[in-house]
This record gives structure tokens, sequence and C-alpha cells, in this order.
């Protein structure tokens, strides 16, 4: 029997083994990590928004008012007011019938697509999308069909394939997601949904990455391409721009009623803080109102003040991909910049991305200053040339 021990070191000598990293301050621009304070270059929390005094003095209202915990899942009595307030704004914020919140992302994703599909139905996935959509498809028992990233000859080659010899009530779910967690790349949402319209599929859009940061009201990439309508399953989080915790499933009252009633991570799991809902909530509104629309600005103009600095494009989103190759070197390149230039800039390797692609995966805020964006490119370029 293997020992834990040899599969630990089997990891070392990969350069694979992870440990955890103990951070000893807030989510900020600026963190401790083992004492030292380093310019933080990590934090998917794109809007500032994990330490804005409204969400928090909103947690601590209703905290006050709704307790620490729900007590219960959301079936038995655990349907608090905050939970179907936030569900009654992010349906309205995403112009569907109804939404449904989960306690996070992972599980939103394991729990939509093992409560839509089954043995028989088939589910077509981008080759990056997220480990919480491949799992959450494999767990379903469906057939499961992997299409080259944004490769949409491949992707309605396997639509036809797919359609060809279905049977009458089989589901046929087209999942991508919007922003690429790992390439900070858009889907090509628009050429995807009319594929999906030709053929009759489903389409499930992950907003994780996208939502806060693109849209006229930071809804994401459907509103920025106003496309919404033609996606029947909005999946996100507010755990990254929203600066709180959860996932969510925007769709059709019956898609949501059938979530309710299939979905084993919803079912089967204590309903989040009443406060975690009231201030994702808060969260939201403040995304959606003028306070967002200026921070948003100011992150789109800390990533022209990089690509300006670094001589590169315009990145896509507020993920930007420093591609280096081996994970040994993309690890010491990243611990480079921690020693020489005090920068967390973490070093993402397999399994998270194919093999031999790793890559420093950069992420700006509208809380980062020009002259920590500037510092960041200069250290980038010092250490890369």
């Amino acid at each position: 029997m293997r020992s834990p021990e040899d599969e630990l070191a089997e990891l070392e000598a990969a350069s694979l083994r992870r440990h955890l990293r103990a951070v000893d301050s807030p989510q900020l621009a600026h963190t401790q990590v083992a004492g030292q304070s380093l310019s933080n270059f990590a934090s998917n929390d794109y809007l500032g928004l994990a330490n804005h005094p409204h969400i928090k003095q909103a947690f601590i209202e209703a905290t006050e008012l709704w307790g620490t915990g729900s007590g219960a899942s959301r079936l038995i009595c655990g349907s608090l007011p905050p939970h179907r307030k936030l569900e009654l704004y992010i349906a309205t914020s995403k112009g569907t019938e109804a939404a449904l919140v989960f306690a996070n992302g992972y599980a939103t994703s394991l729990g939509a697509l093992s409560a839509l599909l089954r043995k028989g139905d088939t589910v077509i996935l981008d080759k990056l999308s997220h480990a919480s959509l491949i799992d959450g498809a494999r767990l379903s028992g469906a057939t499961l069909r992997v299409f080259p990233h944004n490769d949409l000859n491949k992707l309605s080659k396997i639509l036809e394939q797919t359609f060809s010899k279905k049977s009458t009530d089989a589901r046929v779910l087209i999942v991508t997601e919007s922003i690429f967690s790992m390439d900070g790349d858009h889907a090509p949402l628009a050429d995807i949904i009319a594929l999906k319209q030709k053929f009759g599929a489903l389409l499930l859009v992950d907003e994780a990455h996208g939502l806060g940061i693109l849209g006229p009201t930071g809804m994401g990439l459907a509103e920025q391409l106003d496309c919404a309508k033609g996606i029947d399953l909005q999946m996100g989080t507010l755990g990254k721009a929203a600066g709180v915790a959860g996932g969510y499933i925007a769709a059709t009252k019956p898609l949501i009623d059938l979530l309710t009633n299939k979905a084993r991570s919803f079912i089967y799991s204590t309903a989040p803080p009443p406060s975690q809902s009231h201030a994702a909530l808060v969260a939201l509104q403040l995304i959606r109102s003028p306070e967002g629309s200026k921070l948003r600005q100011k992150l789109w103009n800390n990533l022209q003040t990089f690509a300006d600095a670094t001589q590169t494009p315009l990145p896509a989103s507020a993920i930007i991909p420093w591609h280096v190759g081996p994970s040994a070197q993309a690890l010491e390149l990243s611990q480079t910049l921690q020693n020489t230039s005090a920068l967390l800039v973490p070093a993402v390797r397999y399994p998270t991305v194919p093999r031999n692609t790793a890559r420093l995966r950069i992420t700006l805020t509208a809380a980062h200053s020009t002259q920590d964006i500037q510092t960041l490119a200069a250290a980038l370029l010092h250490h890369t040339a």
C-alpha cells in the first residue's frame, strides 16, 4: 500500500507539491505573509470590496438581526429573508425569472450539473473550464465531451454528432466560462449561443470572473454583449468581485425549481449564514451603482497602466497569465519576485493548467495604485528578460 509520504515525495520531485500560505492580514492590495509585507497580485477581490465599509457594516447588522448561522438546510427551516432577497435581486439583475443561491461556487457547479444531467444526456465542455464544472459533469453520469478551447468548429461537430443519435428526451448541455480563470480571455458567447440555438441545446455560462468587471452594470460578459437571453443558466460566484462568498444560478423558474428539488449540494447543506447573503446583496447593489462603475473604471485604468508598462496588449480581464512553462521555473520566478520586490504573484501549475504551461497568475484590482503596478511591471521585465 502506498504511503502518503511516497505520494508527497512524488509531488515534490515534480515541483507540484502545494502548501498553505499563511496570510496574516485582511484581503487587501498590500498583505502580510509570514511577517513580510507584500503587494498582493494574487487576489480575486477585483473591485476591492472585501473590506468595503458598507459591506462590512451590512454583515455586522445582519448578524445582529438574524444570528450567526441558518441552523438548517433551505428545505427544512433555513430559508431566511436574506437568502430570498438575495435570490430575487440576482434574478432581477440578470433578467431571469428566478435564482438559487449555494454556499460557494464549487457547490453550485456540482449541484447544478448533477441535477440537470443523468445517464443518456450529454454535456459538452470547453477544455479550459474550471475544475468544479468538470467534476460536476463527471458526477452527473452524462456522456462527457470536450472541445478545444474556444474552438467553435469542433463544438459544432460535436453538437452535430450528438444530435444525430440522441434519444428524444435526452438533454444536451454546453458549458463554458465567460472569462477563463487561468487565461483571463473571453468565450465567444454570441457564437456559442448561435450554435446552441441551431441545434436546440442548453447553455450554462459561468460568470465567476466576469461579474463585477464587465457590462454596463457589472453583471458580466453576457450583459456586455447583450446576449444574456440566449443563455439558459447563468452561473456565478459572490466570493470574487463581490467580495463576500456564495454561488448562484439564475434561470427560468422551472429550472430553478428543478435544482431546488435535485441539487444535492443545495438540498443536503446547511444554508449559508444569513449575514453572508445580506452582505452579498449589498455588494451586488454597490456593483450596480455609480460607485461600482467608478471602481470598474479604476480597474480598467490599472489594466491599461500594466499594458503600457510591459508593452503588452490590454488584458481582456483582471486576470493576466505570465507564461513561464516548466513548473520549477514558475515557482522560482514567483519566489524571486517575493524575495527581491516584495510581490505576491502565485505560480499556477499542473493540474490547474496543462503540463508545461505553468505561469504566474497575475490579478489586478481597483485597490492597486499606479505605483504598485509599475513596480510589478518593472520586476517582471527585469527577471524575465
